[in-house]
């Protein structure tokens, strides 16, 4: 026998007893123990008495403790009041109608900006989602001004638009139209490429295929989009009524802090909460009712 024939002979020799070894180590593994086959993991259905009393846990907890720590004197009341000194100032504000007007002026702000915003981005959401040209000429400027904090624009706006209602409302416009586009771009590209193929096949224009297909299954992702978006447009808003403003919950907020009104501070975002939380609700009632395929 050659060298190289011994040498290759003595390699496999060698290589057999460790292959042995390594099938007598799974040998000595104990059996996995047999289990029956799982379903599919299903969710938990609460209860509609369960669901509100959740609810009410989440909301009295914090209410308690609030009540708690400004009862025991560990914050100075003028830094932390406490929940009555709040719903005191709260009664006094609505009694003398500045709570009410407040509200309007940024609801209505909110409204006209929030409106603009959503006006201008599902257009080019749509267009970013149905056609790659758009994308391709949209997306480098949308992804680079989303990027851009809208508060960095106020002293531009005052300069173009000056200080009145045309300057704030676009602070709000800028603040949710760029996020608002490509959240809707994305819900348009959800929808299957084979219900488009499917209605084109079956002779739907691209104008049907666009009504009819894309529109209704990107409708509730696109309300979900504004959900979140909705809240950015009041944090914006209160953003452009901390400067030369005349009224509005935000100029409410700022009027209260050059005295150390801190009550009336917390009664103002108690307010915006729950305006808040009930365009929220509005909006998630309006997705379940005109997007009840998606679930």
């Amino acid at each position: 026998m050659t060298g190289p024939a011994r040498a290759a002979a003595a390699r496999t020799m060698g290589a057999e007893p460790a292959i042995g070894r390594r099938a007598g180590d799974r040998a000595d593994w104990p059996a996995l123990p047999k289990r029956a086959p799982r379903g599919r993991p299903r969710r938990q259905a609460l209860s509609a008495r369960a669901r509100w009393g959740l609810r009410a846990v989440a909301v009295l907890g914090p209410l308690t403790l609030w009540a708690v720590v400004s009862s025991v004197g560990v914050v100075d009341p003028t830094f932390l009041p406490s929940p009555a000194a709040v719903a005191q100032a709260f009664a006094e504000m609505a009694a003398s109608g500045q709570l009410l007007s407040d509200a309007a002026a940024s609801l209505g702000r909110v409204g006209a900006g929030f409106g603009l915003a959503v006006a201008i981005s599902v257009p080019l959401g749509m267009a970013m989602g149905t056609s790659q040209v758009a994308l391709a000429l949209l997306e480098p400027v949308i992804g680079l001004l989303r990027y851009m904090p809208a508060s960095a624009f106020i002293p531009l706006l005052i300069i173009w638009l000056g200080l009145g209602e045309p300057s704030k409302i676009a602070i709000l416009v800028i603040g949710v139209v760029f996020f608002n586009t490509l959240m809707t771009a994305d819900a348009v590209r959800t929808v299957p490429g084979e219900l488009r193929k499917a209605a084109a096949t079956l002779g739907a224009t691209g104008g049907e295929v666009l009504r009819k297909v894309v529109w209704p299954y990107a409708l509730p992702g696109m309300l979900d989009a504004m959900r979140v978006n909705a809240a950015a447009a009041w944090n914006f808003v209160v953003v452009a009524e901390l400067i030369a403003a005349e009224s509005g919950l935000g100029y409410r907020i700022v009027r209260a802090q050059r005295f150390l009104q801190t009550d009336r501070i917390f009664a103002v975002l108690v307010v915006i909460g729950v305006i808040g939380l009930a365009i929220d609700v509005g909006l998630r009632l309006t997705r379940s009712r005109v997007g009840r395929w998606a679930g």
